[in-house]
């Protein structure tokens, strides 16, 4: 390519933002900083991180330094070679970081904007006594060691579910059952959920260790309780030695147990107690102190009853971070930046209170093109994009953001299998919301009998029985799916288990295969149901329930 050529015996490419090649000389007010981006292409480390790593590039740039850029995924902005000073088309291995760390002899590096993949570097990058900008090494491992880190919320006090660590089957069997299945299992330095599951029975956790096993050998894997029906939170935040600087609570809608890439995130945070966001706040601050945390990191919680459980703390910023900033319309990761090369910096003043808008994250899935997988949501990321919308509610937010992935809400049908009996008992009142929106309900065999003797007394054109795929029978669910009767399919499985040999899985898959709106976690199918009821009031009464309005009008009162 022109303007390009070798820059080191052995590697690939680098760019000079002129288009020259080489080394320059510089002034000390100049000295580089290498910024890490997000590696190859994969679910979970793409372009999430992207905006992340060019807020950095842009912010380093301004304060007068080079920025030098190592990646190797042609997807992001990050790759393109004017963006940055100096661009190192390479994968981020730590042979590569070291050569291109010791030819250009920089202020340090910058792991924590790229994701995953470069802080799994911070080890290797510290016995070669290369410099890392922010939170030091040691943290780091802390926070990325599952056993470590639980250690610490132990000895800070730190609420969390029972939790051990272990090496063989037999403890880990042992804790499983003083604690009581389901459990979570979870090795250490892994991406976005790689590896983890939730396990619910003895054969379960046997075969799973035999998979996972290799994940790791020198950390070990941590088995903890797995909480169900529990909220999850997040924190996402800047710190600057050990003080939280700016933050952000968002509340996932699905429960905990579903990936933090693959939920529907809510700003600020809607439902949650005051004495909860206190409690988030309180043990944030605990952990950031503890860690003496400088730069951007994220930690999840898990909340039930008021109580607040810490699930993982990432020393890196998350995917979500480019949400939140646009969303209180402030650049976290400049912010992060500053800090990093102690530049001047000033905290953003951020009243919640005052916003007069609610921003709704969703995910995207690529489902259609993964034939035979189970579209079902669990601790390990599928998602492959997301969309972010602004309401004056969460209601309008949401409907706009489940819209815009390319879901078509229904208008006048919706077939119903809703799961085990709590799954059933929490929608009925969405149920009823439908019968009284005038929707036709088509409903699986153990939904059906739960409806009709809940008191939903309609009519046979307003709830209609079909059979599941296995009796054969008709009419059935499979059928009417392919026949395209069906406008959307809410379909909760009856266990956390993916059994591809159930009416579940065939109901789900037929929908995905067909191009029919599918819906498989309650706290979603519940949200959809009273956000479509909220439109169909106001419009009944005359009053719209959509506001058209640019990023620029929300974010500039």
């Amino acid at each position: 390519a022109m303007g390009s050529t070798p820059a080191i015996p052995g590697m690939g490419l680098m760019r000079t933002s002129s288009g020259g090649i080489g080394s320059t000389i510089r002034g000390p007010e100049q000295q580089p900083v290498i910024v890490l981006g997000c590696g190859c292409y994969r679910i979970g480390s793409s372009v999430e991180f992207d905006w992340s790593a060019m807020s950095a590039v842009k912010t380093l740039r301004e304060l007068g330094h080079k920025a030098i850029v190592v990646n190797c995924n042609p997807e992001t902005v990050s790759t393109d070679f004017d963006e940055s000073d100096r661009l190192y088309f390479e994968d981020l291995s730590l042979e590569s970081v070291l050569d291109i760390y010791e030819f250009e002899d920089p202020l340090g590096i910058i792991l924590c904007v790229g994701g995953q993949t470069p802080n799994n570097l911070a080890l290797g990058l510290r016995r070669h006594k290369c410099r890392i900008l922010g939170t030091s090494v040691e943290s780091i491992d802390t926070a990325e060691d599952r056993h470590k880190f639980s250690k610490l919320c132990d000895s800070l006090g730190v609420d969390q579910p029972p939790w051990s660590a272990f090496t063989t089957f037999d403890e880990a069997l042992q804790f499983a059952k003083k604690v009581e299945f389901p459990v979570l299992v979870r090795p250490s330095y892994v991406l976005s959920g790689a590896a983890m599951r939730v396990v619910t029975d003895p054969s379960d956790l046997k075969s799973f260790l035999q998979e996972a096993a290799v994940v790791s050998r020198e950390h070990p894997v941590v088995i903890s309780k797995y909480i169900e029906n529990a909220k999850e939170v997040e924190m996402d935040a800047v710190a600057a030695d050990g003080e939280i600087v700016n933050y952000a609570i968002s509340e996932h809608v699905e429960n905990a147990g579903v990936h933090s890439g693959d939920a529907t995130l809510v700003l600020p945070a809607q439902k949650l107690y005051v004495e909860t966001i206190r409690r988030v706040k309180k043990i944030s601050q605990k952990i950031a102190r503890a860690l003496l945390i400088t730069g951007p990191f994220n930690i999840q919680f898990m909340c039930k009853q008021n109580e607040v459980k810490v699930i993982e703390c990432n020393l890196r910023a998350s995917r979500t971070f480019p949400f939140i900033s646009k969303t209180f319309n402030t650049n976290f990761i400049e912010l992060a930046t500053r800090i990093m090369v102690r530049a001047p910096w000033r905290a953003a003043h951020i009243h919640l209170v005052d916003l007069e808008y609610v921003g709704v994250k969703a995910p995207m899935f690529s489902f259609t093109r993964l034939r035979g997988a189970d579209p079902v949501l669990g601790v390990e990321m599928r998602s492959t994009g997301e969309v972010a919308c602004y309401g004056s509610t969460k209601f309008e937010a949401f409907m706009k953001a489940l819209t815009s992935t390319g879901i078509k809400p229904p208008k006048s049908n919706i077939l119903l299998s809703t799961g085990p009996l709590h799954s059933k008992v929490e929608f009925l009142p969405y149920a009823r919301l439908l019968n009284l929106m005038g929707f036709k309900i088509y409903a699986t065999q153990g939904t059906y009998e739960f409806l009709h003797s809940h008191g939903l007394t309609m009519n046979e054109e307003e709830l209609v029985l079909l059979h599941k795929p296995s009796t054969g029978e008709e009419p059935n669910a499979k059928t009417y799916i392919v026949e395209g009767k069906i406008e959307m399919v809410i379909n909760v499985p009856e266990s956390m288990e993916s059994r591809a040999l159930t009416d579940g899985f065939q109901i789900r898959r037929t929908a995905i295969d067909r191009g029919v709106p599918l819906l498989t976690d309650i706290k979603l199918a519940s949200l959809l149901v009273d956000s479509l009821h909220r439109k169909w009031h106001r419009e009944s009464n005359g009053k719209t329930f959509f506001e058209i309005k640019s990023y620029d009008e929300y974010t500039s009162k």
